[in-house]
């Protein structure tokens, strides 16, 4: 699976117009006396699709290529994943800021003392 950043930007408008779509367009039976799943699963659908736009967000923000995390952009001439410790060797988490803001990124950074990291050949 591979991602661009051009597909990934293009996901993210998706993302914002079903989510606009969804809110347009819910419709949530039930009655406000009852344990209504309906609701629930509507507000589980809603998390979903913040949830997505996060993660394309994560995935433009990667400038490289590791593991499941594979860009086209970020490739050797034979298909290898090209990697970029020195940039993105931290854990990375995301806060939510809204339905259209941008989320912002925390990051901090990883420190291996017995572990050599290393780019894995898919080959």
């Amino acid at each position: 699976m591979g991602r661009t950043e051009a597909g990934l930007k293009e996901g993210v408008g998706k993302i914002r117009a079903l989510r606009e779509e969804f809110w347009k367009d819910a419709r949530v039976l039930g009655e406000k006396e009852s344990l209504n799943m309906s609701l629930e699963r509507a507000g589980r659908v809603a998390d979903y699709l913040e949830f997505a736009e996060v993660l394309c967000y994560d995935a433009i923000e990667r400038k490289e290529s590791c593991g499941g995390h594979f860009r086209e952009e970020f490739q050797t001439g034979e298909g290898e994943a090209v990697r970029d410790d020195k940039n993105f060797c931290h854990a990375a988490v995301w806060e939510y800021k809204g339905i259209g803001e941008k989320p912002t990124r925390h990051v901090e950074p990883l420190v291996f003392e017995n572990v050599e990291l290393a780019t894995r050949s898919y080959k």
